[in-house]
């Protein structure tokens, strides 16, 4: 079973950072977590940023310049940077993962996010 472990949401003031964390739970093989997405209320979750397993990226053009996604392999986490907050950012944000075994995707819980003054 693939089990996603999200930290470090909270709230912050618009201009503030907060760096999101994505882990796979376990030593189970064949787990490659991609990405986040986020969800503001009354709206479809939105892709905000992916990154491959080499490390090549993709960003919504909404976070371009102020989030960054990074990865370590040897834990199998995603990092989230996110500078330059504004109010629009506040959103649970999720990430995902595929499993070469089941060959499907599996979202974490999510984490809230709210950027206010």
């Amino acid at each position: 079973q693939v089990q996603l472990v999200e930290s470090g949401g909270g709230l912050v003031q618009p201009g503030g950072s907060l760096r999101l964390s994505c882990a796979a739970a376990g030593s189970v093989f064949g787990i490659n977590v991609k990405g986040w997405y986020r969800q503001a209320p009354g709206k479809q979750r939105e892709l905000v940023a992916t990154i491959t397993s080499i490390g090549n990226t993709n960003y919504a053009d909404s976070v371009k310049g102020r989030f960054t996604i990074s990865r370590d392999n040897a834990k199998n986490t995603v990092y989230l940077q996110m500078n330059s907050l504004k109010p629009e950012d506040t959103a649970v944000y999720y990430c995902n993962a595929d499993w070469v075994v089941t060959r499907m995707t599996y979202w974490g819980q999510g984490t809230q996010v709210t950027v206010s003054s």
